[in-house]
């Protein structure tokens, strides 16, 4: 798979994805023990993508599952196809089998409808990456059902059995931290905390993204986006509205920065009318004063 830690970030880094040395080592920790990993951080900052490229790198399935308020357990395992159930129990009406086999026939495989965690137990071919985002949105009850899953890596489906998995997934959990982890399920996983990037280092993701922008222009522009992140605002830009930003300022046709393309531009990089109007009642042109200062 890898032999070492630079390999792993060397693959990253073809998908366009920059690691630095603690998340290539932690993300090595993992594939080499088989423990999955929490990623915790602010919004933006790449948590989520770093599942992305692994399955990429990897070259095999990513199956996300996002979790929110009120997540139901059985909505993220299986459920049953209760139409092709009827249908099928009305076929089978007038049929010569047992009550026994038309119950067992009609809670066979054919009628189960996977869920992402049941999808990631049942891959047959190569261990999937499992993405269980934002782990910290879900109740603290779907927190308990996963310490299970992470520990035996199976499920148990009442009219079928156990169902144990082929290929352990790989596993990353992300969070925001909305609220704290309970500290079994931080003990069954690796843990990384994921910051926002360097100046050098965001420059280094735009242009691998975008190697024709002016490197200047990147510059300026990440400087401004990093002066953004410290200003009380909203939402901080991510790394996701960074690069929006350096698209946008590419579409318009700026090779530099200057108060007209950021003024045209601004909603590519921040997200609420708030956060928009603070900005422009500070005054674009000292925020240029402020990054060459």
């Amino acid at each position: 798979m890898f032999n070492n830690i630079h390999a792993l970030i060397d693959s990253f880094e073809q998908q366009k994805y920059i690691a630095d040395e603690e998340l290539g080592t932690i993300l090595f920790l993992m594939l080499q023990l088989g423990k999955p990993v929490l990623l915790e951080g602010n919004p933006g900052v790449g948590k989520t993508e770093v599942a992305n490229v692994l399955s990429k790198v990897l070259d095999t399935e990513l199956i996300r599952l996002q979790c929110y308020e009120g997540l139901d357990v059985h909505s993220t395992i299986y459920e049953w196809n209760y139409q092709k159930q009827l249908l099928s129990i009305k076929i089978q009406e007038q049929s010569e089998k047992s009550d026994e086999e038309k119950e067992e026939h009609i809670f066979g495989s054919e009628f189960l409808l996977k869920r992402p965690l049941l999808k990631a137990i049942t891959a047959s071919e190569k261990p999937p990456v499992l993405l269980i985002d934002e782990i910290d949105r879900a109740d603290e009850e779907f927190e308990a059902f996963l310490l299970e899953l992470l520990s035996a890596f199976q499920i148990s489906i009442p009219e079928m059995g156990t169902v144990q998995a082929s290929h352990r997934p790989w596993v990353i959990l992300t969070s925001n931290r909305t609220r704290e982890l309970g500290d079994a399920l931080k003990r069954r996983c690796l843990y990384h905390w994921v910051n926002f990037p360097s100046l050098e280092k965001e420059m280094e993701i735009i242009q691998k993204h975008l190697p024709n922008m002016e490197v200047s222009l990147v510059n300026r522009m990440v400087k401004l986006v990093q002066y953004l992140r410290t200003q009380k605002l909203d939402k901080a830009p991510g790394i996701a509205e960074s690069l929006d930003w350096a698209r946008g300022l590419l579409a318009l046709g700026f090779a530099d920065l200057d108060e007209a393309g950021i003024e045209k531009s601004l909603g590519c990089l921040l997200k609420s009318v708030d956060d928009i109007q603070r900005v422009k009642s500070t005054g674009i042109q000292q925020l240029l004063t402020e990054i060459e200062a």
